[in-house]
Parts: structure tokens; C-alpha cells; sequence
């Protein structure tokens, strides 16, 4: 064998597990959008969560990759460790669906039809549909469907330079040697593990497998105990992926790792046992590309068939392997945005939004707890204000930095529109928990100061308080629903709150004249007055946003000028916020 047939191998590799790769990305991000949906409706019994797991994987050929995504789910709460030991069980009958997509290059027959399934007969035609696609659509998802198929088409001729490059060590005595002395069942077994171990895909490690069977020198007693091999070393991507992950997720990992050592194990004594007293004489026969994807089938399904009734008892065992901690500072946010999903971006992006509306939902409820201070002041509800802002604060960091990291890869239009009204939206709602920790300490000083409001500035206050209440619900209403209706509302009502503000500025100037207030809680209802001011502007901003996305128009002035100039809608919303918010009447002595 020369160094150019080594070269050619080298090349022929490279090509074989780029393809595998692009393919597998593109499969996954075709799929991704249906896989939160799948994962939650198909995963609740032992048989529908096998299928599903078989599904998915024979869809983006990667059980590595199903069994990462399943560890990041796990993490963050959206599937629980039983439904996840279906699925990684089902994931490795799945991945056996590439070793018979590759079997196809085995193909030698003079039939017509027959040579049409080999794939130097249809992968030209995939790779110039797949071409076309990827550079002529500018839709994202043909863009995936051409690199589906370019991504095939460069897997296959990668294995097709691998099978002519090692054609010529069928030759050589040494690589004869070599699987003779893999013929060893617990060899075959460490060399099988190793591979896929380094490689990480027991679909490539198999596919490479198949290049060298080709030369006709790799027998069933060499190739089965490898196949054996390949199950446990795949396990190696879900065992780092596990690193720094919550217990359940370690554990989803550990039950992945636990699966193929014990289905493995059993199979490899069976194998030995029985072939040590009935000798088969298969086993020295030529392996073919069609009689490995065959044998990595049925070890596949035999594995999950003898484990499957063991499937509680595996539950129980990574319990105890992986024990419950007994403290856990970790922030809730870091286990829901766990990195593992950016791998499926639809489904990142669903955990973007719950976080978002449980971050919009406490931002919200602490102006109410903030309101509720100046007439009920306890120590509980100075701690729930603060405990809220400080809530919010960590989840707008956390969020802030994962969505940046989520609108980098490749999204749908739609995803890249819901990401940035995220971004926009999540720091408006985070101000909003900062100003109700300035009226809470407004509050504070109130008490602490001994303070009195006038029984007129008492019942100003109560009505701008509600109009703030008010339009931060209606803030949160459209910002949860996407309700339109509830955004539209919001911004007459935020005139109405700027109008009550200097009202009450202006009523409240006159009776510092007069000499009914103090200066000191004069200088505190100044400062409540801007917060409450503050936090209806930020309700408009959200608002805004949401009625721009809707109009697929990022322009928030622009918006706000045609809701204005809207009429009859604004106008007649305006009116009857100010009916209803409405001050009290000067006395006469105003």
C-alpha cells in the first residue's frame, strides 16, 4: 500500500464523516421543530418511547446526537429520566438505519433497476438537486434540504474513496494478520469501543467497518465482536455532554453508558459460550457491507429487547450511582437555557420564552408588591420586592447572553423575529423590577421618616397606582398571549398615566405653596411619581415591540406615530382610561 493510497483513504475518511456531518446538522435542524412536540407527546409509555427514540435517530442518523439532546432535556426539566431511557434505548436501534443506507455500495448485479440503488447511480442526481437547492433558494428550510442531500451524496463518495483506497490491503498478509488477531472477542470489543470512542458515531465507526469488509479479508468472527465494541464507545459524546449538568441529566447519561455495557457484556458471554462449544462456520467467512448492517441490527435490538424489562431496575441503579445532592446553589435559568439545546434552536428557543414569561410574570408582580407596600409595609414584602428584582436581574444576564448565542446559528426567519423580541422585551421588564425596588425604598423611607401625605395626595396616589397596575397587566397579558388587542391598549393608556403625573405634580406644588405637605415627602412623592412614570413607559416599549413584530416592522417610533395618528381606536381607548382614571376634584381652597 502506498502513501497515496494512504493519502486517498485519509481523504476518503474526511469526506465520509464531514458528509455524515452536514447531513446529520441539516436532518436536525429540518427536524427540530417537531422534536419538542414528538419528545412530549410520544415518550410516556416503555414501547412509544422506544419508537420515538428509533424515529428520530433513523431521521438524523446520530444516536450520539438524540442521546446529547436527550441529556440537555433531561437537564432542563422538559423530559424525565424514565421517558428518557426509552428513548436512548429506541436511539440505538435507530442508528443502525446508516450501516443499511451504506450496504447499498454492495450492490453487483447486472439489472438494471438493480444498479439504480447503488450509489454512484443516484448520487450525482442528489448532489446537483442538493447544489441547486443550497445555492438558489434563499428559504432556509430548501437551504437544509439541499444540504440534506449534498451532505449524503459527499458521505457516499467518501465511503466509495474509502472501499477503492483499502481495496489494495486484501493483499497485504499483515492486515490479514491484523483481523485474525481481532478474531479475540474482548479485543474485538476494546478496538470497536476505542474507535467510536475517538470518532464519536458508532454510524461512522460502522461505515468504516464496512470499507475495510469490502476487501473481502474482514470476517464475521472479526466484525461481530467490533460491532459489540462500537455500542459502548458511542457513549462517550453523552458521558461529556453530562459534565456540569444537573443529577437527572447525569444520570440520563450514566443509563445510556449502563445500557450498552450490560447489553454488550451479556451478548459477548452468549457469543463466547456458545461458540466455544458449537463452533460456526460463518464466522469464517468474508464479511459483506449488507451482512454487517444486518448483524449491527440484530445486536441492536437484541440489546434492548433482553434490557428492556430492565428498564426500572436500570433507573433505580443510576439513582444510586448518581445520588440526590443535598445542596444545590445552582440558578433554575442555567438548567432550563442548557447549551445542549442549542443544538435543536426551536426547542432552545421555547425554553428562551418560558424563561421569559416567568421573568415578565415576577417583574410584574413585584410593582404589585411594591404598590402594596405604601399602605401594608412588612419586612416579607420588602424581601419578596427585593428577592424579585434580584430574580430578574440573573435571569436577564443569563437570558441576554443565550439568546445572542441562539440568534448565531441557523434559525428560521420566524425563530430570528421571536429572538429579537426577546432581546428587546426582556430588559424592559427587568427596568420595570427596578423601579419597584425604588418604590419600595420610597415606602421605606416613609416609615422611617414618620411621613404623611395629605388625605388629597393619599387619594391622587391611589389612582395613578392603579393605572400603573393596570397597564403593566396589560403589558404582561400581550407580551404572554401575543395579544394585539391588550398592546394596542396599552399606549393610550400611557398617556393617560404622563397626563396623571403632572396633574398630580402640579396639584402637589400648590399645596407645598400653601403649606400642607412637607418638603421631605414632597422630595418622596416627586420620586414616585417618576418611577410610576417610568414603569408605564416601559409597558409601552413592550407593547410596541410586540405590535412591531407583529407587523414585521421594527421601527418602534414609526409605530408609535401611527398609533396616534390611528384615530378613532386611540382616541376612543384614551377616553375611557381617562374616565376611569380620573383624579379626584380640587377642593376650593386649591
Amino acid at each position: 500500500m502506498s502513501i497515496f493510497d494512504v493519502l486517498t483513504m485519509i481523504g476518503g475518511l474526511s469526506l465520509f464523516l464531514f458528509g455524515m456531518n452536514v447531513m446529520g446538522q441539516a436532518l436536525e435542524r429540518r427536524a427540530g421543530e417537531k422534536f419538542r412536540r414528538v419528545l412530549g407527546k410520544f415518550t410516556t409509555g416503555k414501547v412509544r418511547g422506544i419508537l420515538t427514540g428509533l424515529g428520530v435517530t433513523a431521521v438524523i442518523q446520530s444516536s450520539s446526537a438524540v442521546t446529547v439532546m436527550v441529556v440537555g432535556f433531561v437537564n432542563s426539566g422538559l423530559m424525565t429520566l424514565r421517558q428518557a431511557i426509552n428513548v436512548i434505548m429506541g436511539a440505538n436501534v435507530g442508528t443502525t438505519v446508516t450501516a443499511w443506507l451504506l450496504s447499498l455500495a454492495g450492490i453487483d448485479s447486472g439489472n438494471f433497476f438493480l444498479a439504480l440503488l447503488k450509489p454512484s447511480s443516484f448520487t450525482p442526481v442528489l448532489a446537483l438537486t442538493g447544489i441547486i437547492l443550497y445555492m438558489f433558494c434563499k428559504n432556509s428550510r430548501k437551504k437544509d434540504s439541499g444540504l440534506i442531500l449534498l451532505g449524503f451524496a459527499t458521505l457516499m463518495f467518501g465511503m466509495e474513496t474509502m472501499t477503492g483506497a483499502v481495496s489494495v490491503l486484501g493483499k497485504l498478509p499483515e492486515f490479514q494478520n491484523l483481523f485474525i488477531l481481532f478474531k479475540n472477542p474482548v479485543l474485538g470489543v476494546l478496538v470497536g469501543a476505542v474507535l467510536t470512542a475517538v470518532i464519536q458515531s458508532s454510524s461512522a465507526s460502522v461505515g468504516i467497518l464496512q470499507a475495510l469488509a469490502s476487501t473481502g479479508k474482514v470476517s464475521y468472527g472479526a466484525a461481530l465482536p467490533i460491532i459489540m465494541g462500537q455500542n459502548i464507545g458511542t457513549c462517550i459524546t453523552a458521558v461529556i455532554s453530562s459534565v456540569g449538568a444537573n443529577k437527572n441529566a447525569k444520570r440520563a447519561a450514566a443509563v445510556h453508558l449502563l445500557f450498552n455495557i450490560m447489553g454488550t457484556a451479556f451478548c459477548l458471554a452468549v457469543y463466547m459460550i456458545f461458540t466455544s462449544f458449537f463452533p460456526l462456520p460463518i464466522l469464517d467467512d468474508p464479511a459483506s457491507l449488507l451482512g454487517i448492517a444486518l448483524s449491527h441490527s440484530v445486536f441492536n435490538v437484541l440489546c434492548t429487547v433482553i434490557m428492556l424489562p430492565l428498564s426500572d431496575l436500570l433507573e433505580k441503579l443510576v439513582t444510586k450511582i448518581v445520588p440526590d445532592s443535598r445542596n444545590s446553589n445552582k440558578s433554575e435559568v442555567y438548567t432550563k437555557l442548557d447549551e445542549r439545546l442549542l443544538a435543536t434552536p426551536p426547542v432552545a428557543l421555547e425554553q428562551c420564552c418560558a424563561v421569559a414569561y416567568e421573568m415578565a410574570e415576577i417583574s410584574v408582580s413585584s410593582i404589585n408588591d411594591a404598590v402594596r407596600a405604601f399602605t401594608d409595609y412588612s419586612p416579607a414584602i420588602a424581601e419578596s420586592v427585593r428577592t424579585k428584582e434580584e430574580k430578574t436581574d440573573r435571569c436577564e444576564d443569563i437570558l441576554g447572553t443565550y439568546l445572542v448565542r441562539l440568534s448565531a446559528m441557523r434559525i428560521s426567519a420566524e425563530g430570528s423575529r421571536e429572538a429579537a423580541k426577546l432581546l428587546k422585551i426582556i430588559g424592559d421588564f427587568e427596568r420595570i423590577s427596578d423601579h419597584a425596588v425604588n418604590l419600595l425604598e420610597a415606602a421605606e423611607e416613609i416609615k422611617n421618616k414618620d411621613l404623611h401625605f395629605t388625605a388629597a395626595a393619599l387619594s391622587e396616589l391611589r389612582v395613578l397606582t392603579a393605572a400603573t397596575e393596570k397597564i403593566s397587566e396589560l403589558a404582561l397579558k400581550a407580551f404572554l398571549n401575543n395579544d394585539i388587542d391588550a398592546a394596542l391598549s396599552v399606549e393610550p393608556l400611557e398617556e393617560v398615566v404622563d397626563k396623571l403625573k403632572e396633574e398630580i405634580r402640579s396639584r402637589h406644588i400648590k399645596r407645598l405653596q400653601r403649606g400642607e405637605c412637607s418638603i421631605g415627602a414632597g422630595f418622596v412623592l416627586s420620586d414616585m411619581l417618576n418611577d410610576l412614570e417610568r414603569v408605564s413607559d416601559h409597558c409601552s416599549n413592550i407593547s410596541l415591540c410586540i405590535a412591531d413584530i407583529a407587523h414585521n416592522n421594527m421601527d418602534m417610533h414609526r409605530s408609535q406615530r401611527e398609533l396616534h395618528q390611528n384615530s378613532e381606536g386611540f382616541k376612543k381607548r384614551f377616553e375611557e382610561y381617562s374616565r376611569i382614571y380620573n383624579l379626584p376634584v380640587e377642593s376650593c381652597a386649591d
